[in-house]
């Protein structure tokens, strides 16, 4: 007789809470945590390319919303909120930072984008409250992703860059 599959998905999402974790340990873990706390946070923010990061969240979500705008084909729909998700759990990995409110503030902003991509993912561009929440929780990942990196280039004492190398792949949007 075969389990419930109910029992795999807890075991597959066990599984997943313990490599989240596993990788956060790890990420933190090959930062300099010693010296001040800006140095502490200015290795951490090399050593994750905070930066690409967050540039890459953002421009995720901005493509969402020129899929959404432009009514593309769900297929494109699918594969630029899927983007967004897997962006957004990625960078939630890199977590936590030196700096608790910088982790609070990183942690919403990259939950909102996850959840964004998934009700946006759902919707398949068509289903229009699923829509308008994944516009609303795209507006706040965006805010609490522009405070981090106010907060950030105020305790750093500089301008920290967004700007990616990646591009999504051609064809998609155009």
């Amino acid at each position: 007789m075969s389990r419930p599959p109910a029992r795999w998905s807890v075991v597959a999402a066990a599984v997943v809470i313990v490599g989240i974790g596993v990788g956060a340990y790890f990420a933190y873990g090959q930062t300099n945590h010693s010296g001040s706390p800006t140095a502490q946070l200015r290795s951490w923010v090399d050593g994750t390319d905070l930066g690409q990061s967050i540039g890459m969240v953002m421009g995720d979500a901005a493509r969402v919303q020129v899929a959404l705008e432009q009514h593309k084909a769900v297929g494109v729909v699918h594969t630029v909120c899927g983007v967004l998700l897997t962006d957004a759990q990625s960078a939630n990995g890199e977590l936590p930072t030196p700096d608790t409110e910088l982790t609070n503030l990183l942690s919403s902003g990259y939950a909102l984008a996850y959840d964004a991509g998934g009700d946006c993912y759902d919707s398949g561009g068509t289903n229009r409250a699923l829509v308008a929440k994944a516009l609303r929780e795209r507006i706040k990942a965006e805010a609490k992703l522009t405070q981090a990196l106010d907060l950030v280039d105020r305790l750093l004492g500089s301008v920290l860059s967004t700007t990616t190398t990646t591009q999504p792949p051609t064809g998609i949007l155009g």
